[in-house]
């Protein structure tokens, strides 16, 4: 009854936050589109803001690991946490200083066991009942804040992609420095613009903007992923259960039946020997 509640529960928070999540992806994309046009136009000046082209190393990784808070959900969180300790692996094997930022208490809980004495921070959002900007503006200030004070040259942010109830997929973004699709030149209709103010004013006032959103995004997609996720691992759940129960009362039944056929067979036995 626990498991089936709890599926009808996650089947009716999927719809909002799979609503949330779909209308949140054309902004962020075009807003990605949009900003790497600009980024374009000032490419290899040294005017071009700090958070554009990073510190011109690659020698200090941040990675930023975006989980739930909750668990009973399957592979959900495991699935993120394995592709970012992956990615931890790799660099620390090429000689780069790897660091944590954790979003969500389960990713926190799994990345702690190994590496412990990398994670910079933990944010915990169980008081945040409906997932806002304004969580997400807070996360990208600290992540900002840290790369002002040259604490890393890289930044990636782990999520978990929403494709249906059944498909999440894990994903990997490189947020600091931006990396913008190839065909963010097309963004503007591939024409000649010029900006008012000047490209790197506007991208000095967007590029944290675009931070916060890209996160933002990361954080939709990860409740809508959470409570698919949910829904699959508790059907399952409950139909094991089912199954548990069927095959538990057979036996009882059979164990039942044989004490009682063994009774029978006592007392006919001892009104014989009578």
């Amino acid at each position: 009854k626990i498991t089936k509640a709890m599926q009808m529960v996650a089947a009716s928070k999927l719809r909002r936050a799979q609503t949330a999540a779909e209308a949140a992806r054309p902004y962020a994309t075009q807003m990605d589109k949009v900003l790497g046009n600009i980024a374009a136009s000032v490419a290899g000046s040294d005017s071009a803001p700090r958070l554009l082209r990073g510190t011109g190393a690659t020698d200090r990784h941040l990675l930023l690991v975006c989980t739930a808070e909750r668990g009973l959900c399957g592979p959900f969180n495991t699935a993120i946490v394995r592709l970012a300790r992956e990615r931890a692996g790799a660099l620390m094997r090429e000689g780069k200083e790897v660091r944590f930022f954790c979003v969500g208490r389960k990713g926190y809980d799994q990345l702690r066991r190994l590496y412990a004495d990398k994670i910079v921070e933990m944010v915990d959002l169980r008081a945040v009942r409906t997932l806002r900007f304004d969580s997400a503006e807070m996360i990208a200030e600290k992540v900002i804040t840290r790369f002002n004070n040259f604490e890393f040259d890289v930044c990636t942010l782990f999520f978990s992609r929403f494709r249906s109830v059944i498909a999440q997929i894990p994903t990997a973004q490189p947020i600091i420095p931006p990396v913008f699709d190839s065909t963010a030149t097309d963004a503007l209709g591939g024409a000649a613009h010029e900006f008012e103010p000047e490209a790197e004013d506007i991208l000095h006032d967007l590029l944290p903007r675009n931070l916060a959103v890209q996160i933002f995004r990361a954080l939709l997609e990860n409740s809508a992923s959470f409570y698919g996720s949910q829904m699959s691992a508790m059907d399952n759940a409950t139909r094991n259960a089912g199954d548990m129960i069927r095959r538990q009362t057979l036996t009882y039944n059979r164990t039942r039946q044989a004490m009682i056929t063994k009774e029978l067979i006592e007392i006919i036995s001892g009104a014989e020997a009578l």
